[in-house]
């Protein structure tokens, strides 16, 4: 199985029209997601490569029943898109877009907690999620991911969940679903959204987490992982080599005090049973070690 999507999810692209949202629709659709529309407010009736446009979500959901939507809107535009999406009828929402302003996060977030429980929200600022040979929604490459499990990849880092997916492919390791949740101070999913839906799944039997220097969700899924989880989880944290008080990486990197330290959340999984490798090539490593005496 998967976690949040599978071969049956059916995508609406917000931003299909745009240069970046046509590369990644095309992309992610001849990876084998099924790609059924696209929105634009002016555009409606048209299409791209064959893929019809409508003025809205909900026109979209109501013509080809999609259940997600992938945004790539310019961020002053992403609060109104991810709205229109929830109260389109879409289950799934996964904002690619980077560089969302902090309080229109805050604003959207709590709007969908509030007012849609049961739509989920990945991002923004995120990679997007792969179920590989079932679903791509998003930015990750399909060519570096292996099919058929039994790992599980969640990663606040981007780039990490690329070479994650690749540490494991090398060593002829397949996964379920990767999930990139995006490094903002606002995700709409947690490290522990995922981790207890991993839990959940029968053929997720381990766990790799990536994690960075910032804030305290590492921590927090180590609680979760000591105090819920029964299945091996190895992971890697970035920014151990971070110099202190220097502003750097995702806006949610942001170190107070001893607090958010690479230290502290190695520390914290240590503790919850977590193998931490010191690279991530050597969590790779962990990760396969662990299939193996599966």
């Amino acid at each position: 199985m998967s976690i949040f999507v599978d071969e049956n999810t059916k995508v609406v692209y917000q931003g299909l029209t745009g240069s970046q949202g046509s590369y990644y629709g095309r992309l992610n659709r001849d990876y084998g997601t099924q790609v059924v529309a696209g929105t634009h407010p002016t555009k409606a009736g048209t299409d791209v490569d064959g893929v019809p446009i409508f003025a809205n979500v909900a026109d979209a959901v109501q013509e080809t029943g999609a259940t997600a939507s992938c945004i790539f809107i310019p961020a002053p535009g992403v609060r109104g898109a991810v709205l229109e999406a929830a109260q389109g009828g879409v289950e799934f929402i996964v904002a690619i877009t980077e560089g969302v302003p902090a309080h229109d996060e805050i604003y959207f977030y709590n709007a969908l907690k509030r007012d849609y429980p049961d739509v989920l929200l990945l991002g923004p600022n995120c990679p997007g999620i792969i179920s590989p040979g079932k679903c791509n929604i998003g930015i990750t490459a399909g060519h570096i991911a292996k099919p058929g499990g039994p790992v599980g990849i969640v990663s606040r880092s981007g780039t990490l969940t690329y070479q994650a997916l690749y540490e494991l492919k090398q060593k002829d390791v397949g996964v379920t679903t990767c999930v990139g949740i995006g490094g903002d101070p606002v995700p709409g999913t947690s490290f522990i959204d995922c981790l207890r839906a991993f839990q959940d799944d029968p053929e997720t039997l381990a766990v790799m987490m990536i994690g960075e220097i910032g804030g305290s969700a590492e921590e927090e899924a180590a609680e979760f992982i000591k105090n819920h989880m029964t299945k091996p989880v190895a992971g890697y944290i970035a920014g151990v080599t971070a110099p202190p008080g220097k502003k750097m990486g995702h806006a949610g990197a942001i170190v107070s005090g001893g607090r958010g330290t690479a230290a502290a959340k190695i520390e914290a999984l240590t503790d919850a049973g977590v193998r931490v490798g010191q690279n991530p090539t050597e969590a790779g490593e962990l990760m396969a070690d662990i299939v193996a005496g599966l």
